[in-house]
């Protein structure tokens, strides 16, 4: 019997037109294998409900989009038997990459077409799903320069933010309770990595893997602005670790108590939380198709 394919398409992520995704769809996908529909999101939220009403209908749900629809489909599926697949549209597409998912539609497709599926661990922030990446501290803060300062998605917006805003930026303080053991930390960014990147191949815990039960806490301490280059270049070589300003500390029960309210973000989209915060790891909580060559 075929199996039956929904693909939901965010229209607007990565800034990159998705018009033409229907007919690649058709072109690529292998008929004899799946049937299928595609739905055109129209606004935040809106992948999730089509995903959470019609997931009983359908064996693959397939995110076209970036992390933050990745996120809003398999926050609707996670726990369940219906497969994610993804065809990265996005900005930075880190679990896609992580997850040696070809980034041209036409390889993406194709790899939907082999079906390998492994199933994955996934993060909960306050109760909130992530599957990527979560944070606080100046990436947090640079998700909501970016969300509300440009219209323009990608690498390069996304660098311009950053370097506008990383001189006035002050780190914070945290305590850092992980499986027991509390820490004191005065960081400029927190984040809470399911996968070892960002997007765009940033690795800041490049040994982080998705199907160890754990996610790793990586605390990048407070540097000298002249360094912000070498860090970016930590995370695109994939040696943050050996940085004097990086520590990674691997965790399932993870409670961060800090100086204040603020930004946070869930797979780089932008939320607000208070002053404590629970994460907590989802073992072996999603299946998704991946690359033919994806090794964890």
């Amino acid at each position: 019997m075929k199996r039956k394919a929904l693909f939901i398409i965010n229209p607007v992520s990565g800034g990159k037109k998705k018009d033409g995704v229907p007919e690649l769809i058709n072109s690529y996908l292998d008929h004899s294998k799946f049937s299928y529909e595609t739905v055109f999101s129209t606004g935040i939220k809106h992948a999730r409900d089509v995903a959470r009403e019609r997931a009983a209908d359908y064996d693959v749900i397939v995110a076209v989009g970036g992390d933050g629809t990745i996120n809003e489909v398999a926050s609707a599926i996670a726990g369940t038997d219906t497969v994610l697949g993804v065809i990265p549209y996005g900005s930075g597409n880190g679990l896609s990459r992580f997850l040696d998912v070809p980034m041209n539609a036409e390889g993406a497709i194709k790899s939907l077409n082999r079906e390998r599926i492994i199933t994955i661990d996934a993060g909960k922030m306050n109760g909130k799903w992530f599957f990527n990446m979560a944070g606080m501290g100046f990436d947090a803060h640079i998700s909501h320069v970016f969300a509300k300062g440009s219209n323009k998605r990608g690498f390069f917006s996304y660098f311009k933010s950053s370097m506008q805003e990383v001189a006035n930026y002050k780190a914070q303080q945290y305590q850092i309770d992980i499986d027991g053991v509390k820490y004191q930390r005065e960081a400029f960014m927190l984040s809470l990595a399911n996968s070892s990147q960002y997007g765009n191949n940033a690795h800041v815990s490049p040994t982080a893997s998705v199907q160890d039960g754990l996610l790793d806490v990586c605390i990048i301490k407070p540097f000298p602005l002249y360094r912000f280059p070498e860090m970016g270049v930590r995370m695109f070589t994939k040696t943050s670790p050996g940085s004097q300003f990086v520590e990674i500390i691997k965790g399932k029960h993870i409670i961060i108590t800090r100086t204040q309210p603020g930004p946070i973000h869930l797979d780089g989209e932008p939320r607000e939380a208070g002053i404590a915060i629970d994460i907590e790891v989802q073992p072996a909580a999603l299946k998704i198709i991946v690359g033919e060559n994806y090794k964890d």
